[in-house]
């Protein structure tokens, strides 16, 4: 800034002074701001989720909608600043992205967030919650992944697609999306209701068959053939890791917190519940497992101690920061400008997918004898949403070269409509159950 100035004062002609203006006007251009730190896209992103959020919040629509909207606006190939920005901003995912330059930190910090969204809704679980809805979860959850799974792969073959793209889009289209899903139920002050606790105990069941699925289609992508050693594996670790959190975790980790929380140093409890947090998705993650599914049941955990409401209420800020970056990234990470190309197939595909999970759980639920009410309110939430983990599938098969590239970008634009309606089903189904119910 000193050499500017410099400029202006040197001279005798209008032609000086002008040439410092217009370099000085270029220097603080906000569009030729410096694109190589990762301060720079948290700034973005902050500022642009603060606005949008607040647009939406004051419009009452969920602030979810308006974090997708945000990310969508700064996005890689976003109308809005594609005229604006020099050639070659767009760049691949990993380096300079739109106005973003690092979005692979950005992934790491969006996981992070889908960490302590699941730990702190998991200390509104305690384990008696938990093991009351355990069979029913089991069930339902397997019969509506499944019944999905076939009848999107059937559908997919008659949209025209081949054998491995209609299976993988199938498969990413069996699992809904445990992050969307209990934001909105959070956001609609639903997360406390006997029909959430089914729905969080059927999407942990969905998160346990979505690794078996991943590790399943990567032998098929690689070998050709499917590994059924390796979705035994799966189960026996899940059932070994939730067995023993229940059985030598809840006998140890709450009376480990409430001994630091007796020091009645709030910073010292809540960096020893969030090492719980990490750790125990750190656990999870080395033997194989969903992160989200560790973190969740380190939330139990702490739901056991007697500090449970001071851990939350210290972790939620925190929590609600990087859920935030979570769900602008998703949105920036959508290839908005695909949409014209895919989203008749998109639309017939999200048809099909969110028939199928509604009537698949509702018929779980139906067979089981679950009270009407709740069984229509767990399906209608989990009809919807695809988001993380139909993404992480779609990716193997595109990185593994057996099915065709335009999946990735048609995923992203199912997940972004499915997140989109998500919020205004569950609306939905408030206004339509009482009506079914009705005696």
């Amino acid at each position: 800034m000193q050499n500017i100035f410099l400029q202006l004062g040197t001279g005798n002609g209008e032609s000086s002074i002008e040439d410092g203006i217009w370099n000085l006007v270029d220097k603080i251009n906000p569009l030729q701001m410096p694109h190589d730190t990762f301060v720079t896209d948290l700034a973005v992103i902050m500022i642009l989720a603060g606005i949008v959020t607040l647009a939406f919040f004051k419009i009452r629509q969920p602030l979810i909608i308006g974090y997708l909207f945000a990310g969508m606006l700064i996005g890689p190939l976003s109308p809005l600043w594609t005229s604006f920005l020099p050639e070659g901003g767009g760049g691949d995912h990993g380096g300079s992205v739109g106005i973003l330059s690092d979005i692979a930190a950005l992934n790491v910090f969006a996981e992070i967030g889908v960490i302590l969204l699941l730990f702190v809704i998991g200390i509104e679980f305690p384990f008696a919650k938990i093991r009351s809805i355990g069979k029913v979860a089991i069930l339902v959850g397997s019969l509506g992944l499944f019944l999905t799974l076939i009848v999107v792969f059937y559908a997919s073959t008659l949209l025209g697609l081949g054998f491995m793209d209609s299976l993988f889009i199938s498969a990413a289209l069996s699992i809904s999306s445990t992050a969307i899903i209990v934001k909105v139920l959070e956001e609609t002050g639903k997360i406390k209701k006997e029909s959430s606790i089914l729905v969080l105990g059927i999407l942990i069941v969905e998160d346990v068959i979505a690794v078996i699925l991943i590790a399943s289609l990567e032998s098929i992508a690689l070998a050709g053939t499917v590994s059924i050693e390796g979705a035994v594996a799966v189960v026996v670790v899940a059932t070994i890791l939730i067995v023993g959190t229940f059985t030598i975790g809840i006998r140890t980790v709450p009376k480990l917190i409430d001994k630091v929380a007796s020091a009645e140093n709030r910073e010292i409890l809540l960096l020893s519940v969030l090492g719980v947090c990490f750790g125990y998705a750190l656990l999870a993650n080395i033997v194989g497992l969903s992160v989200a599914i560790g973190a969740f049941l380190a939330g139990v955990l702490v739901a056991e101690s007697k500090s449970a409401e001071v851990s939350k209420i210290l972790s939620s800020p925190i929590k609600d920061m990087f859920v935030a970056i979570f769900f602008v990234s998703v949105g920036a990470l959508m290839d908005v400008s695909q949409l014209e190309n895919y989203i008749f197939i998109a639309i017939a595909l999200i048809a099909v997918a969110l028939g199928m999970k509604l009537g698949g759980n509702l018929l779980g639920n139906i067979m089981l004898k679950q009270p009407k009410p709740k069984s229509l309110r767990s399906a209608f939430t989990l009809a919807a949403p695809r988001g993380e983990f139909s993404i992480v599938i779609v990716k193997v098969g595109v990185d593994a070269g057996v099915v065709s590239a335009f999946l990735f970008p048609l995923i992203g634009i199912i997940a972004i409509i499915t997140a989109f309606i998500t919020p205004f089903l569950v609306k939905a189904g408030d206004f339509v159950i009482p009506k079914l119910t009705r005696k």
